[in-house]
């Protein structure tokens, strides 16, 4: 076996199970991991996100990697993988939830007005919605869109969930203050029931 490098020494280590050597791995590369998810995903939140989820997935899939080879580049390979993962999953998401946007606004009132208020309303909480955080976005389209439990949404997350809660409960409240704001107080109260 060939030693490139002291990358390739952790890797062994984390191999072998050596949970500080993942520790060692993460301080040598967490910049470079975070900058080029930051770079992909133009999301500081959904970056450290990935950064996180990059370094659990060396661990867990260590002894799938080729001593033979650097580490490096098996790690930006992981990196990119995984951004490009979150990033069509998060289109797939938003692509569903635009019909339940405007199922949520909709009135049965059809004059003028009310359509052009509609229309307004629909838009505001499109944008609301697509302002929050990716996290928060998610969980608020699982739970409200696809009609996911709690539990449900916490295991298709690998996520516990209390995170679910507040991530719903966080949203929630970005969503009623946005709307608030603009001073629809019937499409408030529609995210406060669902609250």
């Amino acid at each position: 076996m060939a030693v490139h490098n002291e990358d390739d020494l952790l890797i062994a280590r984390v191999q072998d199970g050596n949970i500080d050597a993942l520790g060692l791995l993460y301080q040598r590369h967490r910049t470079q991991v975070y900058r080029t998810a930051l770079a992909i995903t133009h999301d500081e939140g959904l970056a450290e996100d990935i950064l996180q989820e990059t370094f659990l997935r060396v661990y867990r899939y260590a002894g799938s990697f080729d001593k033979t080879q650097p580490f490096e580049p098996w790690l930006y390979r992981v990196t990119i993988n995984l951004t490009y993962s979150w990033i069509n999953r998060a289109k797939r998401i938003m692509n569903l939830f635009q019909g339940a946007i405007e199922w949520v606004v909709s009135s049965p009132r059809q004059d003028t007005e009310t359509v052009a208020e509609s229309q307004e309303q629909s838009k505001i909480l499109r944008r609301a919605i697509k302002n929050l955080p990716d996290s928060q976005r998610t969980v608020i389209i699982l739970y409200y869109l696809e009609e996911l439990s709690v539990s449900e949404v916490a295991y298709a997350l690998d996520i516990a969930e209390g995170t679910v809660k507040s991530r719903l409960y966080y949203a929630r409240k970005k969503l009623k203050k946005v709307i608030m704001d603009r001073g629809y107080e019937r499409l408030s109260e529609v995210v406060y029931e669902v609250a």
